[in-house]
């Protein structure tokens, strides 16, 4: 483990100025980080420590890839602001600081303490800092490109999002909140929806081996996983997709996620079964009332005629009603099922910045696709112009 300690911005002596200056901390290894952390409070599923803990142990050896975790406290009283869960990848001759995601961390954010940041000075300074300590790195570090970036954590606005920096980020999250009432949120949805999920179970049904279940233990998530991964891998192969997480560090990940977040109610694997058969399934992580769905699969054309999909999910936040959840989080990626659930869009940031001269270009580059994403109609026509092939979300 590699810690390194740096103290940026003069202190001021007016009272409401507590963070006019920071210390920050660099942490090479997340569990001496996490331990030193102490108690997590995490604002969205992404941020527990299990998550964690099975991302830095999955990727943390990777070529390229090194853990680059910030502890920052308050330089003047030493309370704790924020931890942020971040890498520097290498990519050719730039070396970029980003959260510990690799497309897989849905949400991006820090954990916060008592002196976080609460208003847009204090952020600055906050934001300062971070990158004086990220520029004193061994190795040193070209940009910082933090993206995914949730703006509310659990009522108090994430710092990162009062930089001036934050920019609309081009993915969205996708939220249902049923309340306590399961039946009455069902039929909000569009009647043509509402009735093909009643004959789809009914179809479903016809057979007396089908069941529903929420795996009970880590050995049975496990095989249910394995049929995700079966089942995932042949949809992406036929569509000629290029997919990933089956590759060795994805799959060591999930397993893990899996293995060790069962027992605990954070990782539930859900599954339709007809006999011996898994017909679909459904992978998602749970924080407090919030779930969110994070890997979905079926076995294909046989089941196509009672959308095994749409039925996983239905049954799944029926199931975790029960159990108090209210929100039911789809994640990234606008795809059509998500809309036929009535979900509404959460808006996510990115925010990028130079760290050196070999950065300045791609921060550059990062603005002009920000400011771009201002104007929808002209990015749909460069993209058209440039030969870019239409989204498939949006079918």
């Amino acid at each position: 483990m590699t810690v390194l300690a740096t103290s940026a911005g003069r202190l001021s002596a007016h009272a409401k100025a507590r963070a006019a200056g920071y210390l920050v901390e660099i942490f090479t290894d997340w569990k001496p980080a996490a331990a030193r952390w102490g108690t997590f409070a995490p604002p969205t599923a992404f941020q527990n420590p299990q998550w964690y803990e099975a991302w830095y142990a999955a990727f943390a050896d990777t070529d390229g890839v090194s853990p680059v975790i910030a502890f920052i406290t308050d330089a003047a009283t030493g309370e704790p602001a924020a931890l942020l869960p971040l890498i520097r990848r290498r990519q050719g001759s730039i070396r970029t600081i980003e959260f510990a995601d690799l497309d897989l961390t849905d949400y991006n954010a820090p954990l916060l303490g008592s002196a976080a940041p609460r208003d847009a000075a204090a952020a600055r300074a906050f934001w300062r800092d971070l990158r004086a300590a990220l520029r004193k790195l061994p190795g040193g570090a070209d940009l910082i490109r933090l993206r995914k970036v949730a703006p509310d954590l659990d009522g108090w606005p994430n710092p990162l999002s009062l930089l001036d920096r934050a920019a609309a980020c081009p993915v969205n999250g996708n939220l249902v909140t049923t309340g306590d009432d399961y039946d009455a949120w069902r039929h909000t949805l569009e009647r043509t929806v509402r009735k093909e999920l009643e004959r789809s179970w009914r179809v479903f049904t016809r057979d007396p081996a089908t069941s529903f279940t929420i795996a009970a233990d880590s050995d049975e998530a496990l095989r249910i996983l394995a049929t995700t991964e079966a089942q995932q891998g042949s949809r992406m192969q036929s569509l000629g997709v290029n997919f990933i997480l089956n590759d060795e560090n994805c799959a060591a990940f999930y397993r893990s996620l899996v293995r060790n977040g069962v027992a605990s109610g954070y990782a539930i694997v859900s599954a339709l079964t007809v006999g011996e058969e898994v017909a679909a399934t459904l992978l998602g992580v749970r924080n407090g009332s919030r779930y969110v769905m994070i890997r979905i699969s079926n076995a294909g054309d046989k089941w196509s005629n009672c959308s095994p999909g749409r039925l996983i999910i239905e049954r799944t936040m029926a199931a975790l009603h029960k159990q108090g959840v209210r929100e039911f989080d789809f994640s990234i990626g606008n795809y059509a099922y998500k809309r036929r659930f009535g979900v509404k869009r959460l808006p996510l940031l990115d925010i990028s910045a130079a760290l050196s001269w070999r950065g300045l270009p791609h921060a550059l580059r990062d603005r002009t696709a920000q400011e771009l994403r201002r104007y929808p109609k002209l990015a749909t026509y460069l993209k058209r112009a440039l030969g870019k092939p239409p989204s498939r979300e949006e079918s």
